[in-house]
């Protein structure tokens, strides 16, 4: 085969460090956009950011040419230097989740990331990360996770 071609979408979720609300509402869309970009910037496809004052969720197509802890080095590293404008002490946190999901999930994905507020209004990030878990079949050891 002379070209190589991939098709491959993620579920990326990370939080601020200690889970600290430290996102200000007030620019939350303007964090999601800059992230956007920077999944742009690496050939990752952000179809949708969104997230709360304490962490982020991204479904994106990964690029062929960026692994995924590349991509998740760079938005990570560049949102945060960004973050530090509006609050110094901005952080997050070392680790993240990514899951891979079947193309046709995508819409109902986005449609979950759109509804953070909502989610989240009953939901707190912690029982969030437990669900995501056993939906994508991952093991996670919850008393490490703060």
């Amino acid at each position: 085969m002379p070209q190589s071609y991939s098709k491959c979408i993620v579920h990326i979720v990370f939080a601020t460090k200690y889970r600290h609300n430290s996102i200000p509402t007030k620019i939350i869309p303007e964090l999601h956009a800059y992230i956007a970009t920077i999944c742009r910037r690496n050939e990752c496809e952000a179809f949708k950011v969104g997230g709360i004052e304490n962490h982020v969720h991204i479904a994106a197509s990964q690029s062929r040419t960026i692994t995924a802890s590349k991509l998740l080095e760079e938005i990570k590293a560049y949102s945060s230097k960004w973050m530090k404008q509006h609050n110094p002490q901005f952080a997050w946190q070392d680790g993240y989740g990514l899951f891979s999901i079947s193309p046709s999930h995508l819409p109902r994905l986005v449609r979950y990331i759109e509804n953070q507020a909502e989610h989240h209004a009953i939901r707190t990030f912690d029982s969030e990360l437990e669900r995501l878990a056993k939906i994508y079949g991952v093991k996670i050891d919850m008393e490490h996770e703060q």
